[in-house]
């Protein structure tokens, strides 16, 4: 069975809060979703202004093969600016639970009847294909809700929607309401909230109690916790629904996702499924070994099935199956003895709270590759003196080609003074110190200190680090760790 895709992204996507998307962006959006197969794409919302109407219209201009969409309540004036904008139909919604009838409209439910149908009547009468949404569908009589699409059906409705608009079906209740509405002579439709995170399986849940058409949202977005997520939904039909199908290329998934993350700044979560960064990563030792000899091991479907690659994340539970494989992968080639060197680094990095970049890993490969000499320059230790009315005076033990040196500077703080004393040696000459970054990794007052600095000698330049709860140990350690790689040269 077929399976269409209506998308709300445009509409109660944007509809989150501090989300506004201007008339190229939602053009963009539109392009990229009848690109992929969706079979419908609510535009806007035409009422709503001036600047959302000129959205629908370029969209509309466009001759897309999705059915385009503006939502639109039971009103004619509502209608009038949809009919305005030149949509091939109206996502009209209607009311129809207790709740939303009484205290919201202050309605009688033969009113709300009549006024849906004569929305409806007057859509038809002037070419408009018509989905009719059910609002709050989930909290409404169910007779009542019979009523309400029997009526539409017999003013000509094409599709009649069930909005669980707070989000409190459950996948049992969800299959069992859209079990007892299946069977009316027009295709039945879910619109999920995620409220309770249960907007992905209620979807499903409806799709097998007859629904045969569901609303989604790019990432999910949507007002409070979101909408059905489409990407979610769409892989999960083609992977584990195989009575179901779309028409959605699903190995553009995610680039859709990356598009609409970017033009409305909504943050992806890292291990959202299908398209979160961590979707596809792997760290343990265990799970890269089996990746390698078999991704079907840890990975239920190939990450180039929507758009993605895998990678191996570099850190504690790293495996020395995926750190040869990243390294391989960095274009570093390494024998048994090296690879253990360096998983032995990398595990002494990870110990200290520090996730390892591949700027890290590349720097401790280097250092081992490179480590064919002894380290010209060793670092033994540095005290600092500083205080209100003291200027900054450092003094170094370093054994140098052998030789034990101890030498003195000062500077502007203690750390300047510290690398003063230490470059003020003749075999520091020709190094220029030419930049100097410091990130604390952990919190607190004890946080561990990531020092990051970048040296030159002649043309070439290269990175070193230095990881310690002190600072001033630090940023030494890397300035002499930097030099010596120079100094190999």
């Amino acid at each position: 069975m077929n399976i269409k895709v209506f998308d709300t992204t445009l509409r109660d996507g944007e509809q989150t809060p501090g989300v506004s998307l201007i008339t190229s962006e939602k053009l963009r959006i539109a392009t990229k979703l009848d690109e992929i197969g969706v079979d419908f794409i609510e535009a806007g919302s035409a009422i709503t202004s001036e600047g959302e109407r000129q959205s629908i219209k370029e969209i509309t201009r466009q001759g897309f093969n999705a059915e385009i969409l503006s939502f639109s309540r039971p009103l004619t004036v509502d209608i009038d600016y949809c009919l305005g904008c030149d949509v091939d139909a109206v996502n009209l919604v209607v009311p129809t639970s207790d709740l939303h009838i009484f205290d919201k409209l202050n309605m009688t439910k033969d009113k709300l009847i009549s006024l849906s149908n004569n929305a409806i009547e007057y859509c038809k009468d002037h070419g408009l294909s018509v989905e009719l949404s059910a609002e709050d569908a989930s909290r409404s009589d169910i007779e009542f809700l019979k009523q309400v699409y029997s009526n539409a059906i017999d003013c000509g409705v094409d599709r009649i929607c069930v909005c669980d608009t707070v989000g409190i079906l459950t996948p049992d209740s969800s299959f069992e309401l859209f079990n007892q509405l299946n069977g009316f002579p027009v295709p039945l439709v879910a619109h999920c909230h995620n409220d309770f995170g249960l907007a992905v399986a209620n979807t499903l849940a409806a799709l097998k109690g007859g629904a045969s058409e569901f609303h989604s949202t790019i990432n999910g977005i949507g007002e409070r916790a979101g909408n059905t997520s489409f990407e979610e939904c769409v892989v999960s039909i083609n992977r584990l629904y195989p009575e179901f199908s779309t028409n959605v290329n699903i190995h553009e998934i995610y680039d859709i996702s990356k598009l609409v993350a970017r033009l409305t700044g909504v943050y992806i979560q890292p291990n959202k499924a299908i398209v979160g960064e961590n979707a596809f990563a792997h760290e343990s030792g265990i799970h890269s070994d089996g990746i390698i000899k078999n991704s079907a091991t840890y990975e239920p479907m190939t990450p180039e099935l929507v758009g993605r690659k895998r990678r191996f994340v570099i850190g504690k539970h790293v495996g020395t199956h995926g750190l040869d494989s990243r390294l391989k992968e960095l274009g570093l080639n390494v024998n048994k003895n090296q690879l253990q060197e360096i998983f032995n680094n990398v595990k002494i990095l990870a110990d200290k709270g520090k996730t390892v970049s591949d700027v890290d890993l590349q720097a401790i490969a280097d250092d081992v590759l490179e480590n064919n000499h002894e380290d010209r320059i060793k670092f033994n230790e540095v005290t600092v003196v500083s205080g209100n009315k003291v200027m900054p005076t450092a003094s170094v033990k370093l054994t140098v080609d052998g030789e034990e040196i101890l030498n003195a500077g000062v500077g502007i703080g203690p750390v300047d003074a510290a690398i003063n004393a230490v470059n003020s040696l003749e075999i520091f000459n020709d190094i220029n110190f030419i930049e100097y970054h410091v990130d604390a990794i952990t919190g607190g007052t004890d946080a561990l200190i990531d020092v990051i600095i970048k040296l030159q000698k002649d043309d070439r330049v290269i990175s070193a680090r230095g990881t310690e709860s002190d600072i001033i140990n630090a940023s030494v350690k890397a300035y002499i760790a930097g030099v010596n790689r120079l100094l190999r040269d």
